[in-house]
């Protein structure tokens, strides 16, 4: 039961009377009912539909904690601050640390509401861990998870291209959030071109940004790596073939949570 601080997360509590139909309004994902104690998996888009901020939701019972990029949280800080207006709601950065916990959701975790492989997450000051991130990372990288933050282009990926139709984080069944209107049409048509999923190679991962070829043809974009695997921004209509990166075979390995690369 391998248990790890993970230093590229950080949190925002959002508090106020209109906390969570200001929220519920902005995001991917249905605040209104959130439970106090609950977590769920949502995003911040742009007014196209592309990702701008992945994060968590914890419920409270007076406002939202949101488990966000560390790298930027000050940037989300300041963007929900000028959605505010004239809501009720106080937006601020707290110090408290991020956690997972996998093979298992110990006491006090919240299984992860992405995956149930992927264990289970918690906050607080203070938790005993016995893993590093960088092995939390190799995890979600076998399972074939995508990372938002480090495998997407900002403001360029859309986010049912970075699979968060498969790991519950749109609702598509709520109200109006910022970007629906391109989402639900994606959704919709039924026909995804482009999707994260997992490729695997030997030797170490390929530069960010490498190119992945069918033949002559591009097939997708590598993201983050470790040695062996990585996930890439492929086209599905380019997976089968002869795939390389910079001259070296690779393959896409299909986690079992994607549906035949259907979108």
């Amino acid at each position: 039961m391998p248990i790890a601080r993970l230093d590229s997360r950080a949190l925002i509590r959002v508090t106020g009377p209109d906390a969570r139909p200001f929220l519920h309004n902005l995001l991917t994902q249905d605040v209104e009912t959130l439970a106090p104690g609950a977590l769920r998996f949502g995003a911040l888009l742009s007014p196209p539909g592309r990702l701008l901020f992945d994060l968590f939701l914890w419920g409270e019972e007076n406002g939202v904690v949101l488990d966000v990029a560390a790298e930027r949280r000050d940037v989300l800080v300041q963007r929900l601050s000028m959605y505010r207006l004239r809501s009720d709601v106080e937006v601020m950065p707290i110090p408290d640390a991020v956690f997972v916990a996998w093979n298992e959701a110990p006491e006090g975790f919240v299984p992860d509401p992405r995956l149930p492989a992927l264990g289970g997450r918690r906050w607080g000051d203070q938790c005993e861990t016995d893993a590093t991130e960088a092995d939390w990372q190799a995890h979600r990288l076998s399972l074939g998870v995508p990372d938002p933050t480090a495998d997407t282009l900002l403001d360029k990926t859309y986010p049912i291209e970075a699979d968060f139709d498969l790991l519950n984080g749109i609702d598509f069944h709520k109200g109006c959030f910022i970007g629906q209107e391109t989402t639900s049409r994606m959704k919709r048509r039924g026909t995804i071109k482009n999707r994260m999923t997992a490729i695997a190679f030997d030797g170490p991962p390929p530069e960010r940004g490498a190119e992945v070829l069918n033949g002559e043809l591009r097939a997708g974009e590598v993201m983050t790596g470790v040695e062996g695997r990585a996930i890439a921004l492929m086209r599905m209509d380019r997976l089968d073939g002869d795939l390389t990166v910079d001259g070296r075979p690779v393959r896409v390995e299909k986690p079992d949570w994607i549906p035949d690369f259907q979108g």
